[in-house]
This record gives C-alpha cells, sequence and structure tokens, in this order.
C-alpha cells in the first residue's frame, strides 16, 4: 500500500495566515505545509484541502483514479472546494467498515473529540491508522495488532500515541508519523528532537511513503537526565519525553511540605500537567524502584534527593561531615548511580545545574552546590542521554 502525504500541517497549514510567531516566521521551504491530506494507492483520498489537484500534481500524482473521499474532522470557515472529477467527500459512521472495490477496506474508529479516525486495510493485508487533529482513539481493546503505520497529531495529543501504545497498537516496528503539525514547535532540529523522543518522524508535503517499509527511527533513550536552572522548564522537558507512554510512575522526591503554601501552589503545577494515566509516588528510595521491573520512570528531582540524603548523614555539621557523613553521602550516591546503571526501566530524571550562578554566601550552601555538581556528573555518566534546558530550550548534551 502506498501513501502520498498531499499535506502534514494543521487545518491552517504552516505558516498560519498573518501570524507573526518565530515558528510561522522559519516555516518555508521544506517546513511549509499545507493542510493535512492523504492519498491512498491513488484511489482513496483521507480529507480534502485548498488546491489539494495542485499539491498532487506536485507529488507526480493525478486524483483522476480516486474512487472514495473521506473526510475526519470538522472544517472550520468557507468549505473546502471539490475539484472537478472527485466523489463527494462523506464519512463513515463510528464502528462501520466501508468496502472499496479497488480492495481497500476502510473502518471507522471512534474519538475522543469530534471527528472520525480511519483504519485502512489495503489489498496486500497491510494497516494504517490515521486520526484527525488534536483527537484520541476512544474504547480501544486490548490486546490490538500492531499496525503498520500510525498518522495521528504527536505534538497535540501525545496522549493518543501512549493508548496505542498501551493496547498494543502502536508497537516496535510501527511507523509513527506525525501530521497536522502546528506552529506549537518550531520547524527544523527542535521539531525533529521533540518528535525523535515520542518514537515518530514528520515528512515533507508531497512525501510519499509505504505503508510497512522498514524506516528507522532512532530508539528511545533508556536512561535521561534533564538538567537546568530554577525555571527554566526542565520539569516540561522531561515530562514531554514520556508523554507518548503508556503508565508512567511520576517519582516526586520532594514530599507534601505541610503548611508551605507556595510549594502546594508548585506541586499542584506539576500535576496539572501530567497525563491522567500516570501514577505519581511520594519517595527519597530511588534504589529499589530502579532495581525492580516496571513502567518508565520520572524523577523529579535529583535536587531533593541529594538534600534528603544529606540531611540523612548530618552533612550540615562539620563534625558530622568530616567525621563520616561526607563517606556516608559518597556511598548513597554511588548506589544510586549503580542502580542507574543496572536498571531495565526507562528513566528520565530531572536536577538542577546550580554551579555557573552565584557563589553560595555560606559553608553548607558551597557544600551542597558541589556534591550536587558531583551528583550530576555521576548520574549523567550512566545516562544514553543528558540535555540542558536554558530559557525553555533543550540542548543535547549526549545521544
Amino acid at each position: 500500500m502506498e501513501l502520498t502525504l498531499l499535506g502534514t500541517g494543521a487545518p491552517a497549514g504552516l505558516p498560519r495566515p498573518d501570524c507573526p510567531c518565530a515558528a510561522c516566521a522559519s516555516a518555508a521551504g521544506p517546513y511549509a505545509r499545507a493542510a493535512t491530506s492523504l492519498l491512498v494507492d491513488g484511489s482513496l483520498l483521507l480529507d480534502l484541502m485548498p488546491g489539494v489537484a495542485f499539491a498532487a500534481a506536485r507529488a507526480g500524482h493525478s486524483l483522476g483514479g480516486v474512487r472514495q473521499v473521506l473526510l475526519s474532522h470538522p472544517h472550520d470557515g468557507p468549505a473546502v472546494e471539490v475539484p472537478a472529477g472527485l466523489p463527494q467527500p462523506g464519512r463513515v459512521p463510528d464502528g462501520r467498515e466501508l468496502a472499496l472495490l479497488t480492495g481497500h477496506r476502510v473502518r471507522a474508529v471512534a474519538l475522543d473529540a469530534p471527528g472520525t479516525g480511519y483504519a485502512v486495510t489495503g489489498p496486500d493485508g497491510q494497516r494504517l491508522l490515521y486520526l484527525p487533529p488534536g483527537t484520541a482513539p476512544a474504547g480501544l481493546e486490548e490486546p490490538a495488532e500492531p499496525y503498520a503505520m500510525v498518522l495521528l497529531d504527536v505534538v497535540g495529543r501525545p496522549d493518543a500515541l501512549a493508548r496505542l501504545r498501551a493496547v498494543g497498537a502502536v508497537g516496535p516496528t510501527t511507523d509513527v508519523v506525525a501530521v497536522h503539525l502546528d506552529h506549537d514547535v518550531p520547524p527544523g532540529a527542535e521539531e525533529r528532537r521533540r518528535l525523535a523522543a515520542a518514537g515518530a518522524r514528520a515528512v515533507p508535503d508531497g512525501t510519499t511513503l509505504e505503508v510497512g517499509a522498514y524506516e528507522h527511527v532512532p530508539d528511545l533513550p533508556r536512561r535521561t537526565l534533564v538538567l537546568g536552572g530554577a525555571r527554566s522548564g526542565k520539569s516540561v522537558e522531561a515530562e514531554r519525553r514520556l508523554e507518548s507512554l503508556p503508565q508512567v510512575l511520576y517519582v516526586a522526591t520532594g514530599g507534601s511540605r505541610n503548611g508551605d503554601t507556595e510549594w502546594t501552589a508548585r506541586v499542584s503545577a506539576h500535576q496539572e500537567r501530567r497525563p491522567g494515566s500516570w501514577r505519581t509516588v511520594e519517595t527519597c528510595d530511588l534504589v529499589p524502584l530502579l532495581g525492580a521491573d516496571g513502567p518508565p520512570l520520572l524523577v523529579d528531582c535529583l535536587s531533593l534527593w541529594l538534600t534528603d540524603a544529606m540531611d540523612s548523614v548530618g552533612a550540615w555539621d562539620d563534625a558530622e561531615w568530616a567525621g563520616g557523613g561526607e563517606r556516608a553521602l559518597k556511598e548513597r550516591v554511588r548506589e544510586l548511580t549503580d542502580a542507574v546503571r543496572a536498571t531495565r526501566r526507562t528513566v528520565v530524571a530531572v536536577s538542577n545545574e546550580v554551579g555557573s550562578g552565584i557563589v553560595p554566601a555560606t559553608a553548607s550552601g558551597r557544600r551542597y552546590r558541589d556534591e550536587l555538581g558531583r551528583l550530576n556528573a555521576a548520574f549523567a555518566q550512566e545516562c544514553e542521554q543528558v540535555l540542558l534546558v536554558v530559557a525553555g530550550q533543550a540542548l543535547v548534551l549526549r545521544g
């Protein structure tokens, strides 16, 4: 089954008309995208877009063989003109299947938002799933047979990918292609980095893909350390790296701090960002979690783990520090890094980068700064990928 992506952008296209944002300003050349529209084997058209006939011609195809046009989502604004010779577009009711004379079968997939997803099986038996923007499948049954290709709004609805992975509809060999791309992510290197973190890729408008053909996408790093200063966006970046995976365990090392309203507000902001399918555990006992099998871990953060560890060894008292506290802390850090090295779980950990700022005025502050630097370096040594987040921008230091 052959698929040509006549457009890969959001319904308004990219760049959006009259939008002055930086992402739209840089969306030129291969990064300019028309509204998403898919041509399957020259006979099935999924979604119309302005200028669809010209887009097909630029991609080296004709629409003369199209026997069915299906719409997946409501279209805002004036109705898109149907080119002469094309059949009138329609929809398939949820759960129903449409058999085409060309040998294709199209099943309508129910969604959690207005629109219809389409699961297409080609005459060769290959299967693809196409979801409209801003939607995720509803009522998925487990286990499911993996699709050869899935096209969906990876940036806007990463939880849709997580749901498909949870039931096996997206497996290790599924080619995940991002469509409905909008100005939420700057095109180019940042877009590729974000999609690769979800195990997905994007292609330019006009690209023809063979459904079922092997396409190398970088494996998701098993261990990642995300560093950054205060309010740099490091926690958001860490969460993004796991939001397309199911059943994540969020490990909060800071506790509740009863009575601290400012801390409670911080915790609430983090909780509101997390997908509803994630579980949370509050603990600094990381070694047993790393040693056990289970879903991916997001540890936020190592800085607070270190505070707890230094409390437990009496690091703030010079006499206790010199009398065995320093040695005990080194042993705690070694146990943690050994556990990270041996873990079989996917792990994303967050930590503060404090060594580039003002030198602390107190000896205990300087001790904490130094030990956090050592911890970050030791933890990073065991990770396949290390990121530094500055002003919301993630810089790849390793991987």
